[in-house]
């Protein structure tokens, strides 16, 4: 180990309180979640919850503060559809365009 602190290390460090108000979920952060528990149950097993995790660590601190919390989720969920051979980075792209070619005429 380097001794550095990873970006997402922030055990002990004081950034101020935690906020402990509740909000409701936007559609898509339920969809992000359901997605999620979809990819990781048993009957799928496209990958593990600690796949997730690891490359959430692994990003750059640009990565990791420039994202929401759902965004690292959803970046990470289509890195590890990659990496497992699940989709091609092409077939993501392919589906990005076509939404937002959809979006574009609404």
């Amino acid at each position: 180990m380097s001794g550095e602190r990873a970006i997402h290390d922030v055990g002990g460090l004081d950034l101020g309180p935690v906020p402990r108000d509740e909000h409701p979920r936007t559609l898509y952060e339920q969809r992000v979640d359901a997605l999620l528990m979809l990819l990781i149950s048993p009957s799928c097993g496209a990958f593990k919850v600690d796949a997730l995790r690891r490359v959430i660590e692994e990003y750059t601190a640009a990565d990791y503060n420039g994202l929401s919390y759902y965004d690292r989720w959803m970046r990470a969920i289509a890195l590890l559809l990659v990496e497992q051979g699940v989709l091609t980075q092409a077939e993501i792209d392919e589906r990005l365009a076509a939404i937002a070619a959809e979006a574009a005429h609404v």
